[in-house]
């Protein structure tokens, strides 16, 4: 079902961009990376947070992490990462498949300024096998994500 909304989103909003399918896992950044042989840093990891009351995503550079000061500053609370089921529940994507396109839920996305380091990237596309290849600045178009300066590159 996951694959299948993100595979709608698309058809609708940008049909140009092809979901790419592997029969490898890519449920992690080293496995994504290995998979379609690019660096760590251009998998682009959608995290999903609890900051108040509010459930947003951030969608990073795969080999960066989050800095918690930053994020307070940048978003006025603490974050707590949600449990698998809350995942699931609040975006209808599985844990490794992640992304901010398709989702179950209308939910407020930001993109790390890490992203613009790439001219492509690739998140994750609603399941663990696959993924779109985007532009940062397309993949913040296309889901209306506010750029944040919330991460720090491994």
């Amino acid at each position: 079902m996951s694959l299948e909304s993100v595979r709608h989103f698309f058809a609708e909003h940008a049909p140009d961009i092809d979901i790419i399918e592997m029969p490898e896992s890519t449920a992690t950044v080293e496995l994504a990376a290995r998979v379609h042989g690019v660096m760590p840093g251009q998998i682009a990891k959608t995290l999903s947070l609890k900051v108040k009351d509010a459930v947003v995503l951030i969608v990073t550079r795969g080999d960066a992490r989050l800095d918690n000061r930053k994020l307070k500053a940048a978003l006025g609370a603490k974050a707590r990462m949600l449990s698998v089921d809350e995942v699931v529940n609040w975006t209808g994507h599985p844990v490794g498949g992640v992304c901010p396109f398709g989702l179950e839920n209308p939910l407020t996305v930001y993109c790390d300024v890490t992203l613009r380091g790439f001219d492509e990237v690739l998140p994750a596309a609603g399941s663990i096998h696959s993924a779109v290849r985007i532009s940062p600045q397309r993949m913040a178009e296309l889901t209306a994500a506010k750029w944040i300066d919330v991460c720090e590159a491994l």
